[in-house]
């Protein structure tokens, strides 16, 4: 899996061939889609219309909540692989750790031994569900994609997996500009010594820590901004300074909140 993919949650599905196919024209090969983001059929099409060898990208969807259950969630992945225009997928995640994921878990090792997907993880697992999955689940995750970034470290939890082998994945990577993380002092400094925006700080900072980062844009330019990361590298002080802007909270949602689970099951019904 690649350090640095491209992610198209909240692309309209309109826009989402369009921005995929630029991501792989700007050297992305990594896409990071989801059946609740209503637009694998946008990925399926660039990706095809691309003619690049299926092996040269690295795809990722995600089991949503509605298809929670061993039955629906193996339905699922069938349309998701109709809709990817894929014979496989590389990782197939669980999206949120509510309902019967547990069945949905049971159909994902179903669908791997069958070769329909290489390797299957979840999303929003916090410390306890994934322990939980690690415990009783009969595998392991390959990889946990939670909300990372400058101001949510997940240092404990990337510790906590380290000990099974799960990788961490970050969606949020750059807080969805929350924080007015483009504007933050300690980044632009950071970025000044380096040639380099407040962006591609933060978005270095995750990946010299080994988390995968999957930042979403519509804009070409910035495209070519957060693949362009890997030319420098930040000293251990400058390292110190980034790890003192996490203040463990959630910038974007809370997976622990009841009020955000009654928001995932009303969007469900």
């Amino acid at each position: 899996m690649p350090l640095l993919g491209f992610g198209v949650f909240q692309v309209p599905p309109a826009e989402c061939a369009r921005c995929v196919t630029s991501a792989l024209e700007c050297g992305y090969r990594s896409i990071d889609t989801a059946q609740a983001y209503e637009n694998e059929e946008g990925v399926g099409q660039a990706l095809s219309a691309s003619g690049m060898p299926r092996e040269d990208v690295f795809l990722t969807t995600k089991v949503w909540v509605s298809n929670a259950g061993e039955k629906r969630a193996a339905a699922s992945i069938e349309e998701s692989l109709e809709k990817l225009r894929t014979d496989y997928i590389d990782l197939l995640l669980i999206h949120q750790p509510y309902g019967d994921y547990y069945g949905t878990w049971r159909a994902m090792q179903a669908a791997k031994k069958a070769g329909k997907v290489r390797a299957i993880g979840v999303s929003n697992f916090m410390r306890d569900r994934y322990q939980d999955l690690v415990e009783f689940g009969g595998e392991v995750p390959a990889v946990n994609q939670v909300e990372t970034h400058v101001f949510r470290r997940q240092a404990a939890l990337q510790d906590q997996m380290a000990r099974y082998g799960t990788a961490l994945m970050s969606w949020g990577p750059l807080a969805e500009g929350k924080n007015d993380i483009f504007r933050n002092p300690v980044l632009m400094r950071i970025g000044a010594a380096h040639g380099k925006t407040a962006a591609q700080v933060a978005l270095r900072y995750l990946t010299q820590l080994g988390i995968v980062c999957i930042p979403k844009t519509t804009h070409v330019e910035r495209m070519r901004e957060n693949m362009n990361i890997f030319d420098f590298e930040l000293t251990d002080a400058q390292m110190a300074q980034l790890a003192k802007l996490d203040d463990g909270t959630f910038s974007i949602c809370n997976h622990y909140d009841p009020g955000f689970i009654k928001f995932i099951s009303d969007i469900c019904d």
